[in-house]
């Protein structure tokens, strides 16, 4: 809900009908109307982290899209807004998987998915990210 007109900067303000899909309202001491910008949906510091960790990992745009629930333009964008730049491309490109906890210990227990690549876990709300760098097949 509104606090203050923008105009003298009163508390005494009413709903005065809706304009194009927006709330207008009225001050009473003044008589000015005026509409309140929508204001995006704010998204989780958390999940940007998240999002250019990943990307930073190797993963794609769509790829991060289907692990954290945001849009790849989104992503996109928080990618340019931050000036984040990808390391050179090596021989190794990263390969993910999402588990649960349970299916994540129980792939951890057996050794030779451990074996032959780098790999790193992170946590994301009830799951967990594991990417694993594999070299290309020549």
């Amino acid at each position: 809900m509104v606090e203050k007109c923008p105009k003298c900067l009163n508390n005494s303000i009413v709903k005065s009908g809706i304009i194009e899909k927006k709330q207008r309202f009225k001050c009473k001491d003044c008589n000015y109307y005026f509409t309140v910008k929508k204001l995006g949906k704010q998204i989780d510091d958390y999940i940007v982290t998240k999002a250019l960790q990943l990307y930073l990992e190797g993963l794609s745009y769509r790829e991060i899209e289907r692990i954290i629930g945001v849009s790849n333009v989104t992503i996109s964008s928080w990618i340019r807004k931050y000036n984040i730049k990808r390391p050179p491309h090596s021989s190794f490109h990263p390969v993910y998987k999402v588990f649960k906890q349970n299916e994540l210990i129980e792939f951890m227990s057996i050794e030779e998915n451990l074996k032959g690549s780098g790999l790193i876990i992170t946590e994301f709300g009830d799951k967990y990210i594991m990417i694993k760098w594999e070299r290309f097949k020549q």
